[in-house]
């Protein structure tokens, strides 16, 4: 019987989490990716791929979490517990919103940045782990973090909590799976600093209501940035490494 995996993504779209998709578009995967729109770009390469591929692509608001996790967890029991060999949910999406100082942020992007940023994750998380936990396979969340989770940054509230949040909520499943049978393996990861769309929002933030705005454009031009595509091998080599899950909270540079 030929082995199968399944991998949820969220996020993946644009960004890390397509690069991190059109990597694992391999023949016995199986990938859900979960975004607001369709990545037409990420449809064909997986029509490129050929047989044994198989793509998945839901339009699901994560600002609307309940939701979200209620269709993961009603797809999951939905499929047959001895088909996979392997399942993994990578909760990679996020937003750095408006950068700005808490005082002057508006209401509704605190509550969406923490929405997509925090809660989904956790109750993705909870979906996935309650409907796989009779599953025959090996388990496996990956949060992808940021070193703003465990560095603070002025005007950037929201997403350090978030991340820290993340962090924290990864150590607290992991103690809990460890004494589970079959317990996942859960792990939040740093992926370092990455050429994407926040970036692009980072740079060209107010340098008023942003004064670490500089340190992202030094950054780019100094080319320190890797693009999507090295960084989602980075992260995926993380992924199938034999400790993974050792660390709950870690740095894709963490040495072997």
């Amino acid at each position: 019987m030929p082995t199968s995996h399944l991998y949820l993504i969220t996020g993946a779209s644009r960004g890390l989490g397509r690069a991190m998709a059109e990597q694992l578009l391999q023949p016995g995967n199986l990938l859900l990716c979960i975004s607001r729109r369709q990545s037409p770009e990420l449809a064909g390469q997986a029509a490129k791929a050929g047989s044994g591929v198989e793509l998945m692509q839901w339009e699901q608001d994560l600002a609307d979490p309940v939701s979200a996790a209620a269709r993961v967890r009603d797809w999951l029991a939905s499929q047959d517990a001895r088909r996979f060999d392997s399942a993994t949910l990578i909760n990679n999406a996020g937003t750095v919103g408006n950068p700005a100082p808490l005082s002057a942020a508006a209401d509704g992007d605190l509550s969406q940045a923490l929405r997509i940023g925090l809660e989904a994750p956790m109750l993705l998380t909870a979906a996935f782990l309650g409907a796989t936990r009779e599953w025959r396979g090996t388990r496996k969340v990956l949060n992808i973090s940021s070193g703003l989770g465990r560095n603070a940054m002025g005007s950037q509230a929201p997403y350090c909590a978030a991340k820290a949040g993340m962090d924290h909520f990864s150590r607290a499943v992991a103690l809990e799976e460890a004494a589970a049978p079959n317990g996942a393996r859960i792990v939040s990861l740093a992926p370092g600093v990455i050429d994407t769309d926040m970036q692009v929002q980072l740079r060209g933030a107010s340098a008023e209501k942003f004064p670490d705005r500089t340190r992202f454009v030094s950054m780019k031009e100094e080319g320190r940035l890797d693009s999507p595509a090295t960084a989602a091998a980075k992260v995926l080599k993380y992924l199938a490494r034999e400790d993974f899950g050792r660390n709950p909270v870690a740095d894709v540079r963490d040495p072997a």
